[in-house]
């Protein structure tokens, strides 16, 4: 898939949140539900973690420049990590407001209204968050994949807003709104805890996943009898681009040409398990060590 598939994936998330304010907007205010503006908030915020998403992909897949030598892919978390922020200020104005409401009381009219949009809300965020998670591990894009769990949190909470709005229902009990407000608000701290973490920690230069530095020592220790040893062994990840360095230690005698093509193979073997990755090895000689037996060129010379 190319950037177009993601942009496009992008733009379908826009258009599909504005619809969905609008609705749960206007239904909230016109039934009185707190549980449903609650919503409705949640969904802006999801539109503004989809616009974030959509100008972060644009940026990102500008090609490296003087000034940004490694690429734009950073702005994808960035953009992940405001969308974190965002989520969290929303979660914390529904909780107040859902406070204020237990502690005054309010009344919710035409719940089964509620509980129709909360489904049509549901099934359109979880149809359109499949296809954000189907682009997202193809194209391996953080802004996207946040964008996808953003709308897969609002399909759970509109489920349980439409499982509270039917208790009421049932049952009268008019607390339940603000409660399962409530109930969303923390469902909603959660995922911006858990988007900020995934968001922020490339900010920080950390390594890539431990299964993927083990491929990579596995694909190296391939090529064992062709060089001494490797170290220095330095990942981290950038957007989708992982960047890769290493040292590889060569034996002393060995003709320039011959290393450069091992390391050629092993770029092309980690790039090939691992797309979207930037190789960069570091040829070292050997000690020439008369005691070494890890070095046969060397030995066979001598």
């Amino acid at each position: 898939m190319a950037v177009d598939e993601r942009l496009r994936a992008a733009r379908v998330s826009v258009f599909s949140n504005i619809s969905l304010v609008v609705l749960k907007l206007f239904t909230g205010v016109a039934t009185g539900s707190l549980s449903i503006v609650s919503e409705a908030i949640h969904s802006g915020l999801d539109l503004m973690a989809s616009v974030l998403a959509y100008f972060s992909l644009k940026e990102a897949t500008k090609p490296a420049d003087y000034e940004h030598r490694y690429g734009h892919g950073k702005i994808e978390n960035i953009a992940g990590a405001l969308e974190a922020l965002l989520v969290f200020v929303a979660a914390m104005i529904i909780i107040i407001e859902a406070l204020k409401k237990l502690k005054l009381g309010a009344e919710v009219s035409q719940p089964v209204t509620g509980m129709v949009v909360m489904g049509l809300s549901a099934g359109v965020n979880y149809q359109i968050s499949r296809h954000l998670f189907k682009v997202a591990k193809a194209t391996q894009s953080v802004a996207l994949e946040a964008d996808a769990w953003h709308l897969l949190t609002d399909v759970y909470t509109s489920v349980g807003v439409m499982l509270g709005l039917g208790i009421l229902k049932v049952t009268g009990f008019s607390f339940m709104d603000p409660l399962v407000a409530l109930l969303v608000a923390g469902l909603i701290l959660r995922a911006a805890y858990q988007l900020m973490r995934e968001a922020f920690l490339p900010l920080m230069d950390v390594c890539l996943p431990a299964e993927e530095e083990r491929l990579v020592k596995e694909i190296i220790s391939a090529h064992a009898g062709e060089y001494v040893e490797f170290h220095k062994l330095r990942t981290r990840k950038s957007g989708r681009e992982r960047q890769i360095d290493l040292h590889l230690v060569v034996p002393a005698r060995q003709p320039v040409v011959e290393a450069h093509r091992l390391c050629d193979r092993i770029t092309s073997e980690i790039k090939a398990a691992l797309p979207y990755t930037h190789v960069l090895i570091h040829i070292e000689p050997c000690r020439e060590d008369k005691d070494c037996d890890r070095c046969p060129g060397c030995q066979e010379e001598r």
